[in-house]
């Protein structure tokens, strides 16, 4: 595995495939690991938030995300095995439970969207072993009952499908009390998976306009992370060029 540093973040350079392999070592090994996926914005609120920079940076197993990514780290002259989105590992880690047994556990959206990406989910694969769910409401005095619950249902793999910097910082937190092997943040996942959000059709994502769509489906939220953000990351980029 090649770990390069870019914009102040680790990046793995790893196939999906590889990336899956390397999970199903963590879980055979059975010490509690976060995972983390990086994209144009996440550099930003890294490069603001030191607390964040440190968590992604600690974390042994980190993947580019976004498009944004992979042309960043080859117009620097860095090597890049494939894009390894967030949603993407997500969906091939559960298919691989179906099929070896892991446990796994949904955490995080609205009670009637992590309801549904659960019964999607069974219902594609019977097999597949639910170790239990929960929304992302709940105020943070309740964090420590949550985590022990957790792992009190012997998960082997945590989906937490909260926004950043949160999932990260909880994640962090908790791992230990949650004691699960695998923990890796989904951001708005079980969202598309349930159908309240659209992804972007295939082609947009070759392109790396998924951003795009995102945004003209929420143009006024999206607008400062996208637009602003977006030209944000492209002047670190640039000034990291010039500075080599």
């Amino acid at each position: 595995m090649t770990r390069t540093f870019l914009l102040g973040s680790y990046v793995d350079s790893l196939t999906m495939q590889e990336t899956v392999d390397q999970v199903e070592n963590i879980i055979q090994i059975g010490k509690p690991v976060q995972h983390v996926v990086i994209n144009a914005s996440k550099i930003n609120l890294m490069a603001e938030n030191e607390e964040l920079a440190n968590i992604v940076n600690d974390s042994p197993l980190i993947n580019a995300d976004g498009q944004s990514i992979v042309w960043a780290m080859k117009f620097l002259g860095h090597e890049i095995e494939e894009r390894v989105t967030g949603i993407d590992l997500f969906e091939n880690l559960v298919k691989k439970s179906a099929e070896k047994g892991y446990r796994v556990y949904y955490f995080g959206a609205k009670e009637d969207v992590v309801q549904e990406v659960v019964r999607l989910h069974q219902e594609t694969y019977p097999n597949l072993k639910i170790a239990g769910y929960r929304n992302g409401y709940f105020d943070d005095t309740e964090s420590e009952e949550i985590a022990l619950d957790i792992k009190k249902s012997k998960a082997d793999i945590v989906f937490v499908a909260f926004s950043s910097p949160k999932k990260e910082q909880w994640i962090h937190m908790y791992k230990e009390t949650m004691g699960v092997p695998f923990v890796m943040g989904v951001g708005g996942s079980f969202d598309i998976i349930a159908g309240v959000t659209k992804r972007a059709p295939r082609w947009m994502q070759k392109v790396g306009l998924e951003w795009f769509y995102r945004f003209i489906q929420e143009p006024r939220r999206m607008f400062k992370r996208y637009f602003v953000g977006n030209l944000s990351f492209v002047w670190k980029v640039m000034k990291e060029r010039r500075r080599k």
